[in-house]
């Protein structure tokens, strides 16, 4: 088992702890921009979703070969953000149904199950294009990592995040600015020289 599928492994199994701990009242409750926590939760769960579904969508040759060169992808890519990313995580939500502790476990277990089949260097169809798995679940760590502090922002409901996709997802936040040319504004924000510019993000 590679350190990056070992931090996504890591971090599904730490998002799925959080949603058991969210009492489904709360649901209907600010999430995160326009989504209720709901809408939150099945947004984030989508980390897992796409992974189960890409794997059935082989590639022949790999044209993202980075995480970061994915986020850096998907920032040009019609639907990758704005409205369909709003609407598709309010599907996700109700996609959750009335157990989404449930729903969430299920799917990881799915996930967990299918992945031991393949190889990192399996190459999937992603929104950005084609990639190796092994880099397509870095992104994945990234999202349920960020999302999971997210809800907790949202609801008070910590996420118990392990050190191994807690680093691979700054890291990779990191190479994300490099690529986009904000890399000396983070390292200098990071190394108490400078704080960030207003706003500031890399996703």
């Amino acid at each position: 088992m590679t350190d990056r599928r070992s931090a996504f492994l890591s971090a599904a199994s730490s998002f799925v702890a959080q949603v058991a701990r969210i009492p489904v009242a709360h649901l209907t409750d600010p999430g995160l921009g326009d989504w209720d926590l709901r809408a939150l939760v099945g947004h984030a769960a989508r980390s897992l979703v796409t992974v189960e579904t890409y794997l059935d969508s082989p590639a022949v040759e790999v044209v993202v070969p980075t995480s970061a060169d994915y986020y850096l992808a998907i920032a040009g890519v019609t639907g990758a953000d704005g409205p369909a990313v709003v609407e598709r995580g309010r599907h996700a939500g109700l996609a959750l149904g009335d157990d989404p502790t449930g729903f969430v476990r299920d799917l990881a277990a799915r996930v967990v199950e299918k992945l031991a089949a393949y190889d990192d260097a399996y190459a999937l169809t992603t929104i950005a294009g084609a990639m190796r798995l092994e880099e397509y679940l870095r992104t994945r760590t990234f999202e349920l990592v960020v999302h999971g502090f997210d809800i907790a922002a949202a609801c008070g409901v910590d996420p118990d995040v392990a050190s191994e996709p807690l680093i691979d997802a700054a890291t990779l936040a990191a190479e994300v600015a490099v690529g986009a040319g904000r890399g000396p504004a983070l390292l200098m924000a990071l190394t108490g020289r400078s704080r960030l510019p207003e706003p500031f993000s890399i996703v």
